[in-house]
This record gives C-alpha cells, structure tokens and sequence, in this order.
C-alpha cells in the first residue's frame, strides 16, 4: 500500500467516524464540572464540541503559529471567570457549537495570524469555558481535580493536534478547518432534529 493510498484510507475512516459520532451525540456534552481530576480528563475526549474545537486549537496553532495559543488560554481564563461569576449567554450551547464551525471557516480563509483569527479563536473558547464555569459546582478540591484534568486533557489534546498537522502540512490542517465548519454546523443544527 502507498503512502497516498494510506493517507486516503486514513481520512476516509476518520470522516467515518467523525460521521458516526456525530449521528449518535448530542450537541452539547456539558453536565456538572464536577467529580474531580478523572471527570474533568474525560470531558474533553467525550464532549464532541470540546473535542472538535481543540482540535480546531491545535489547528490554528498549526497553521497561524504557537503563538495563538495563549488567545486560547486568555479565552479559557475569562470564559471559565466569567461563567463562575454568574455570567451567561442567551442559547450558549449552540453558540458553542457554531463556534467551532465560525474557527473552521476562519481557518479556511485566513491562514495566517491576524485580529479576525485571534477573536475567533478566544470567544470560541470564551464560551466553551463560560459553561464549564456556570457548571462548576461542589467542594474545592472536587473543581480544583476537574479543572486540572480538563486543563490537562484539553491540553494534550491541542498539542497532538498541533505537532500531527505540524508534520502533515498545511493540506491537513485545512481538510480539518473545511470538517471543523461543517461538523459544528450540524451540532448546532442537531437539536433542531
């Protein structure tokens, strides 16, 4: 088997899968940021709209540089703040969703750094982190753990993501911004049907 023909293969059981999970899941996987470490690990690989938009992440640190990391952490940050805080957005769920659709078309047309990627990018998070902030209730060291593994996890995943479209090339990273926008208008589409 070639290396094209592997990579075909590849994308075509990636899109399969990407496809089955989202037949099968609901748009938002967001419950009570509690349960400590183990619970908040497992959040970013099991919430599909989490999942998706770090690897939206890692994408546009692939494509725009490392450097559009810390917008991410600054939307994290202020997001989470401001969710604890009490703060909400009217239908954030399927803002959320739409979020990662909004950072798959951004990717597409912007490749490089620019102000339009850098507000994309930290409101998406800003609003994935408002509901884990609203979410967290429970004892401090219950949403200390959450936290650190959801931080950890979302991490891993945005460095896998980051270093694989790395060495993939450019034609990687957007083939994941073109399913990145398709696949958060379907979540955001998803309690409609």
């Amino acid at each position: 088997m070639t290396a094209q023909s592997t990579r075909q293969l590849a994308l075509a059981a990636t899109a399969g899968l990407g496809l089955s999970l989202l037949s099968a899941l609901p748009a938002g996987a967001h419950g009570l940021a509690t349960g400590g470490l183990a619970a908040g690990a497992s959040h970013p690989l099991l919430g599909l709209d989490h999942l998706l938009l770090l690897l939206g992440v890692g994408g546009a640190a692939a494509l725009a540089g490392p450097s559009v990391l810390l917008v991410a952490l600054g939307g994290a940050i202020g997001g989470g703040l401001f969710g604890a805080f009490g703060g909400s957005l009217p239908a954030a769920e399927v803002l959320a969703a739409l979020a990662v659709s909004a950072l798959g078309v951004t990717l597409l047309v912007r490749q490089r750094q620019s102000p339009v990627l850098a507000v994309v990018l930290a409101v998406g998070v800003a609003i994935h982190a408002m509901l884990h902030g609203q979410e967290a209730q429970g004892t401090a060291a219950s949403l200390l753990g959450w936290w650190c593994g959801a931080g950890l996890a979302s991490t891993a995943v945005v460095t896998v993501s980051f270093l694989s479209l790395r060495q993939l090339g450019p034609s990687w990273a957007l083939r994941l911004a073109a399913g990145l926008g398709l696949a958060g208008g379907l979540l955001a589409l998803a309690p409609l049907v």
